[in-house]
């Protein structure tokens, strides 16, 4: 940072710079140990067994090959002493000695790894009342662009703000010509002051035309394993505002905390949101302090032995160690925001150009306006201090596909894109239950691609379709409930259960994208609307959200088994649990899926499946319904109150009551067998908020759609009356 930020912003910083000296402090134990291990026994030994076995994953090595070099030092790269295979010991085991900061011959490679890593890194300048501010960032996604809290702090300090990339020498020493893009903090802004990050939206064009996509990116990465204890690591950074410079193998990691790296340098130091690379350039850490000398009586030193001031600046303090935020935690952050609409997809590309080792740009979608309960378009990310931003009138954005489609004419005239639900692709070719789609490509399309374009076909279909035919579903309505009998409440259950299970007879897999979104979950406004917010959404707009959460899903996946090799079912169901916490869908089962183990057919049963955006998706979890007496007192951005393992949503009282005694007449015995879920005293709630909810237009077309797809019917919908008539206690266990 430059003096003139320090001296407007400097409060930031030192109290970064405070914290950061206190966790060193406190650190010094475990770092003295971890110095013993690294001399005693060397960096294998150092971080934990779990951290270094993911890092020996990441670069194609097991730990027996590890230690076996670890025991030859002197020859491990030459072959002479290891019965090894020779291609093995020419490329690996070079790999492993770099990695292990004892060899400093390096591929020639590692030049053009780092050249194109630089690309993505760029000097921020803010320029305010007889101020100009300096920082660093780097681009995390082709659209997202990264550095701290203390650097941009608010969406107005970004909307003054410009980013220079390509301001840096050439190879021949003169100056290259800077390419200057504008900060766009009204598309996108989420800051952090506890882990000192910010992620804004800049311009996709330069201000003389040329792509932002031409810099790359720097993705961020949540695997384990990119670094660990005693590994070196490099830092791209704009130190004062100055042109572009690299901190090259200088710092050594010697300590990792639960949110932070500290790493030590003879010479070089950090500069605020640069981003901390391993020998791969992969960004490990976001840099954002470092830990000064100090006096005797505490005062912070400068580099030549005088009493810092702020007004020295940043690059004038002499650092002894340097701290990063590390990626993980970032990311965990990340993606608990609660977004909404366009600012989501650009956080689903975010978390896709990490996960995903294919991620492709493509053109954006028509543009499409998105309107809260009729009002005008709002954009509900929040900056540091939660107030809210207008999002433009038309937004656009950009999933990590590309998608070709072709319609089929006679299809679409008839209202048939996808004939039969049953008739769509499973949802993974996997062996685990709940595991995304196989990874492989069709004609060049991945599986996001193609369930993308499905979905895109069928929403074409229904927009020639009537959206509900009432006298063909009064009809369909009296042949589904012929001859069941009304009168005893337990024979009324037993005998629904049984229709409802017999007529399921098309029972297609999970796939919101393409089977909810489309048409049964359409409201008559011909949009989604959140089950619990009642926002509305675009059919596209959630559609591409979720292309984009699938192929991160899938990469994640595919990395997950690469480096597992063959996972126990424990390993397995973990990994799963985390994907579906971390890569939401838009969509909630109102019965959540840990009450029944993920099973099909209940994991995909349309029923209880309904349009709902991840923020509010994650916001109940897995959580029980409930009344709260004071409810109005407490909303979190429109998803409802939870608290105590309760929750009660803002919106969908009615459909959600009526789907969960659905669930119960269709899987008798699922709800209530564990003290977590919705217990038998809950019966009352649902039925009062069935009454004082009725079902209207939007939750008849569901039902008609969703019997046409698969089969049954929900008799809460068909005949209100029955819910009081029915035996709702027999069915729980």
């Amino acid at each position: 940072m430059s003096v003139e930020q320090l001296s407007r912003a400097g409060t930031g910083f030192i109290e970064q710079m405070e914290k950061a000296s206190r966790r060193y402090t406190a650190r010094a134990a475990e770092r003295d140990g971890h110095r013993e291990a690294l001399e005693r026994h060397g960096i294998l030994h150092a971080d934990t067994r779990e951290r270094v076995n993911s890092r020996l994953s990441r670069l194609g090595v097991d730990w027996a090959m590890a230690t076996a070099v670890e025991r030859t030092p002197g020859t491990a790269t030459t072959g002479t002493s290891l019965d090894l295979d020779r291609e093995f010991v020419s490329t690996d085991l070079l790999t492993l000695e770099r990695f292990m900061g004892r060899n400093d011959l390096i591929g020639i490679d590692y030049l053009e790894g780092g050249f194109l890593a630089a690309r993505s890194v760029a000097r921020i300048t803010v320029r305010g009342s007889g101020s100009t501010l300096h920082g660093t960032g780097f681009l995390v996604s082709p659209s997202l662009l990264m550095t701290n809290n203390h650097v941009l702090g608010s969406a107005e300090e970004a909307s003054a703000g410009i980013v220079e990339f390509d301001f840096q020498a050439a190879a021949h020493g003169r100056p290259l010509v800077p390419v200057v893009f504008q900060l766009e903090p009204q598309r996108f802004f989420l800051t952090d002051r506890e882990l000192d990050f910010t992620v804004v939206a800049v311009s996709a064009r330069s201000r003389d035309g040329q792509p932002l996509a031409s810099f790359g990116t720097l993705p961020l990465k949540e695997a384990q394993g990119k670094a660990v204890i005693g590994e070196l690591v490099n830092i791209i950074q704009h130190p004062n505002g100055e042109p572009k410079q690299l901190a090259l193998r200088d710092n050594q990691i010697v300590d990792v905390l639960d949110d932070h790296l500290h790493y030590a340098a003879d010479t070089a130091h950090g500069s605020s949101g640069a981003p901390v690379l391993n020998d791969q350039w992969e960004v490990v850490a976001l840099h954002h302090s470092g830990v000064p000398r100090r006096d005797r009586d505490g005062n912070v030193l400068a580099v030549d032995g005088s009493i810092w001031r702020p007004a020295m600046g940043e690059h004038r303090v002499d650092w002894k160690a340097n701290e990063g935020v590390r990626v993980s935690r970032i990311l965990a952050l990340i993606q608990q925001f609660p977004l909404s609409g366009a600012a989501a997809t650009l956080r689903a590309e975010l978390i896709a150009a990490g996960s995903s080792p294919h991620a492709v740009e493509v053109p954006p979608p028509p543009v499409l306006t998105g309107r809260t309960n009729g009002s005008a378009p709002q954009d509900t990310t929040p900056d540091h201090g939660g107030e809210q931003h207008a999002a433009p009138e038309s937004v656009r954005w950009t999933v990590p596909l590309h998608i070709s489609v072709s319609l089929d004419a006679e299809a679409l005239r008839h209202g048939t894109a996808v004939p039969d639900a049953a008739a769509a692709p499973a949802a993974t070719t996997s062996t685990y239950p709940g595991a995304p789609a196989a990874t492989g490509y069709v004609d060049g399309q991945s599986p996001a691609e193609r369930d993308l374009a499905a979905a895109l076909v069928n929403l074409a279909a229904s927009r020639t379709r009537p959206y509900y035919d009432q006298a063909a579903d009064l009809a369909a309505r009296e042949a589904y409930y012929a001859g069941i009998p009304v009168g005893d409440p337990a024979a009324l259950r037993l005998a629904l259960t049984q229709r409802l299970e017999a007529t399921h007879d098309r029972r297609p897999a999970y796939k919101p994208m393409r089977l909810l979104y489309p048409w049964v979950d359409l409201h008559p406004d011909e949009k989604l609307h959140g089950i619990y917010s009642d926002n509305t959404f675009a059919p596209e707009e959630l559609m591409a959200a979720d292309a984009a959460v699938e192929a991160a899903r899938i990469g994640r996946w595919q990395e997950f088994m690469l480096l597992e090799g063959a996972p126990g079912p424990d390993a397995v169901e973990a990994e799963l649990d985390l994907l579906e916490a971390s890569l939401p869908f838009n969509c909630e089962h109102v019965v959540p899926q840990s009450w029944f183990a993920k099973k099909e057919p209940m994991r995909g049963d349309l029923h209880h499946l309904f349009a709902c955006e991840s923020t509010c998706n994650s916001f109940r979890g897995n959580i029980p319904y409930f009344d709260f007496p004071d409810f109005d007192e407490a909303v979190r951005h429109s998803c409802g109150r939870r608290e105590a393992g309760r929750f009660e949503p803002s919106a969908g009282k009615g459909p959600v009551a009526r789907a969960t005694l659905y669930f119960l007449l269709r899987y008798p015995g699922r709800i209530g067998d564990e003290a977590r879920e919705l217990q038998r005293d809950g019966l009352r709630m649902l039925l009062d908020w069935h009454r004082d909810h009725p079902a209207d237009l939007y939750e008849q077309h569901r039902n008609a759609a969703i019997a046409e797809m698969q089969g049954n019917r929900n008799p809460l919908i068909d005949h209100p009356e029955w819910a009081e008539r029915i035996d709702f206690a027999g069915a729980w266990p």
